[in-house]
């Protein structure tokens, strides 16, 4: 196994999990996950993060997908400490291996940054839901600040093999209502303590056409 391999597999999903843990980030979530209700689908999943956040009471079935195996013994290891039943595979976002109209809630943090094609994942997160199904989004991505932004331009090359393929440079709230969703904001902002070019945050919820 050469260097480039062990740290995809080993060093990258554990510098993940401690930056999509970490304390500005966490607080976050809360103001996302919490809002997930019925059956409900992750994308990205790995790590588990966000099962300790979600209103079990509220929630009638959980599934998510990960590519990253280490990431989802992380994220099965969750499931057994919550105690609850959840069915976690491995998978991408661009095949997501579930029926049509199979969810009333996606959730999607600190993933989009990741995914090989945006416009597709956002396009399968569609397909899955009911109608008036619930697409729940927290990511960072492109500034809406020029100099911020040439920034990111500069430094996502030599960012994306450290961080496991994650771009600075993709639009976030824009993409969601380009890929067939109502949108409503919940907020936007830089994350305090991180260098800008990093810390540019959006989220919202994303509403399917339907009744």
């Amino acid at each position: 196994m050469g260097v480039r391999d062990f740290w995809e597999r080993h060093g990258a999903p554990r510098l993940i999990k401690f930056a999509c843990g970490a304390k500005p980030v966490r607080e976050l979530r809360e103001k996302v996950v919490p809002l997930a209700r019925g059956e409900v689908f992750e994308l990205g999943c790995g790590g588990g993060i966000n099962q300790q956040l979600y209103d079990r009471a509220a929630i009638t079935r959980y599934a998510g997908i990960d590519p990253g195996d280490k990431l989802l013994d992380y994220a099965r290891a969750e499931a057994a400490r919550k105690g609850w039943l959840a069915d976690i595979r491995r998978g991408v976002g661009e095949a997501i291996p579930f029926p049509d109209d199979s969810f009333d809630t996606a959730v999607c943090t600190f993933t989009m940054c990741s995914v090989v094609d945006q416009t597709q994942v956002l396009r399968e997160m569609r397909r899955i839901l009911r109608p008036g199904g619930r697409l729940l989004f927290l990511e960072h991505g492109r500034a809406p600040e020029p100099k911020v932004a040439r920034w990111q331009d500069r430094i996502e090359p030599w960012w994306k093999p450290v961080m496991g393929g994650c771009h600075l440079t993709r639009p976030i709230t824009s993409a969601v209502a380009a890929g067939g969703f109502a949108v409503e904001p919940l907020g936007e902002r830089y994350l305090p303590g991180m260098p800008r070019p990093l810390a540019w945050m959006e989220w919202g919820v994303g509403r399917k056409a339907g009744l």
